[in-house]
């Protein structure tokens, strides 16, 4: 799938996923694609978990219970560290972000489905929760999770606001 058809075509799934095996190798290209995502002064602060263990993935779905989790026949777990790297700043969670983009992208773009996952974490400790059963680091942090399959029906991306009214050259 060409880039400007993946951006189209990305969306955020919700629902169930099809009884269908993610093959490994489609997960390490898509980790790959947040691993070549940018970073604030290259520092790569974004490491990730992928969970294709079913017993795993359902003592995620006991901490989150989401259909769209439950069903999920991979979970991409993506965990930010937050090294000072310029002038005292990190960039922990920006890193992370771009990381998810590109990720959003190549699963669209693989034929799967997925839903970026980051409120969620951030209630009852979820994230906290999720670190534990995956052995994350105290220091590090669960910061945003990718439950991928193919899905069992089709979405279609939202409408977004005309161009116009989002963007502008050289004022706002």
């Amino acid at each position: 799938m060409e880039l400007f058809e993946a951006i189209e075509k990305r969306h955020s799934y919700r629902f169930g996923f099809k009884d269908q095996a993610v093959p490994r190798e489609d997960l390490v290209r898509i980790v790959q694609a947040g691993i070549q995502a940018p970073s604030g002064c290259n520092a790569q602060t974004t490491s990730f978990v992928i969970v294709d263990e079913p017993e795993l993935i359902a003592k995620i779905n006991e901490v989150i219970t989401k259909r769209v989790i439950g069903e999920a026949k991979a979970i991409i777990v993506c965990v930010a560290s937050h090294p000072d790297v310029y002038h005292g700043m990190s960039f922990g969670v920006e890193d992370c972000a771009a990381a998810v983009e590109n990720m959003l992208l190549a699963i669209t773009a693989l034929g799967y489905a997925t839903v970026w996952m980051d409120g969620a974490l951030r209630c009852d400790e979820s994230a906290q929760q999720i670190a534990a059963l995956l052995g994350v680091p105290e220091e590090r942090e669960v910061r945003i999770i990718l439950p991928v399959g193919v899905p069992e029906q089709r979405v279609v991306q939202k409408e977004k606001k005309p161009f116009e009214e989002r963007a502008s050259f050289n004022r706002f």
